[in-house]
């Protein structure tokens, strides 16, 4: 565990791991509460006190959100990884199965894509009251 002067070298507060880890505070005490990050010691007067295997999960959470993995998708690596059970071939599952996720949305933008083009192209940007976009978005045409 190492002296009282290396632990209080290696400790950061909330705002410190906020700034070092790139992740807002109230979004660490969200995963605190969620389970996804273990709630660290306190001090006697009840400042949270952080340590570098915390900011480490933390950033790992953090480019697993980037990367637009689920909250349970995280908790399932991290359970696997906190067990000392992890496998690639379990993360790559999970990894595959992100990627599958990923390519529906890019399919799903690019159909909203070529919707919102044939709209803006139905439309001559005229001064008349009537707009294809407008009764287009209430239904009069069908997209």
């Amino acid at each position: 565990m190492g002296t009282p002067a290396a632990r209080g070298r290696a400790s950061l507060t909330i705002g410190a791991l906020s700034e070092s880890a790139g992740v807002n505070i109230e979004t660490i005490r969200y995963y605190e509460r969620i389970h996804l990050l273990p709630a660290p010691p306190r001090t006697t007067g009840n400042q949270r006190i952080y340590d570098p295997t915390h900011r480490q999960r933390l950033v790992f959470i953090r480019r697993a959100r980037e990367l637009g993995f689920t909250i349970d998708d995280i908790r399932a690596l991290l359970t696997l990884v906190d067990r000392h059970a992890v496998t690639c071939g379990e993360v790559q599952t999970v990894a595959e199965r992100q990627l599958g996720a990923v390519r529906a949305k890019i399919s799903d933008l690019k159909r909203l894509e070529r919707v919102l083009k044939g709209m803006i192209a139905s439309c001559d940007g005229g001064t008349v009251p009537e707009c294809p976009i407008v009764e287009t978005l209430f239904g009069v045409y069908d997209v």
